[in-house]
């Protein structure tokens, strides 16, 4: 029997429009250190530092020995566990502010892997791009939100440079009940079939993995909180946005591209998932990817 831990959807301060916050444990609310299981729809980077107690990451815990820097994204179950005096900075944004760096989502599910990158002295320009991002994000200076996804993109790579395989030296605890390997696989094969160009519906991704649309719909609800038609159709979005901010493509060889058949379904498809058309989008983003209307698509709490 799967649990259905508690969503928490990306809600950013005012007067900010962009999908994307930083500040302190406290500026950005209780919720950034909830003591109770619960997973996300949009990602988070951490960087403890100062604080006792633990870590809960997909029920594998890591205890807190700052300075260090983590990465949670959508789907992961965690929670912070008797902790006391935990400071630092949280920087949270979902996958429309990676739109300039697509292939940022690649490294932030890898860096999610590796859940704590220890500080060292060779490490140190880290906590300065935090620190970047946090001085960028609160000057709202003319072009912020193109230093911010900039500073963001380096932020990602030099984290990956930072934790290669085997530099980790923290080893987790894991709670009981835990069962890495066949599940984990999976789910992240389907989140690879989906990527792919053309979609992908739910029965195709079944049949490509050898399992009932049942069974893969159990095992990835379990593991992300979310059904694999939430994450296709989000991912369907995610590339549409992107075709077109970046390309040229018409609506029809975009609409072909996320695997519609039929340019006016996906249309509506589109302003479904988004309140705009593609065309309002592709005019607020045209060329110019700092646009506030492209900016402005706030991701609110989401259902399955």
């Amino acid at each position: 029997m799967s649990i259905d831990f508690p969503v928490h959807g990306l809600m950013v301060p005012e007067p900010q429009v962009l999908p994307f916050a930083i500040g302190s444990f406290d500026t950005i609310g209780e919720l950034s250190r909830a003591g109770f299981p619960h997973r996300h729809t949009f990602y988070e980077i951490v960087h403890v530092t100062g604080g006792r107690g633990t870590h809960v990451v997909d029920l594998a815990h890591w205890p807190l020995d700052p300075p260090h820097l983590c990465v949670i994204a959508p789907g992961q179950v965690h929670y912070w566990d008797e902790v006391d005096g935990l400071t630092g900075q949280v920087l949270i944004f979902n996958e429309d502010f990676l739109l300039s760096h697509p292939e940022d989502v690649a490294a932030l599910r890898t860096l999610a892997g590796r859940p704590w990158l220890r500080l060292t002295g060779a490490d140190h320009e880290l906590p300065a791009l935090m620190q970047e991002l946090d001085r960028e994000y609160r000057a709202l200076a003319d072009g912020y939100a193109g230093v911010l996804r900039s500073y963001l993109h380096i932020l990602i790579v030099r984290a990956l440079r930072a934790s290669a395989p085997g530099a980790e030296p923290v080893t987790p605890g894991r709670a009981p009940g835990r069962t890495p390997g066949r599940t984990d696989e999976l789910v992240a094969t389907f989140r690879q079939l989906i990527a792919e160009p053309g979609g992908r519906s739910v029965a195709d991704c079944a049949r490509r993995l050898g399992v009932s649309t049942g069974h893969l719909h159990a095992l990835v609800k379990q593991a992300t909180g979310r059904t694999p038609g939430r994450l296709i159709r989000q991912q369907q979005t995610l590339t549409a946005k992107l075709l077109l901010a970046r390309t040229d493509l018409t609506v029809r060889q975009i609409a072909k591209e996320c695997g519609f058949g039929d340019p006016a379904y996906f249309c509506r498809f589109f302003r479904r998932e988004t309140g705009m058309t593609p065309g309002e989008f592709r005019g607020g983003a045209g060329g110019n990817h700092h646009d506030p209307r492209l900016e402005s698509i706030a991701a609110l709490p989401e259902g399955p």
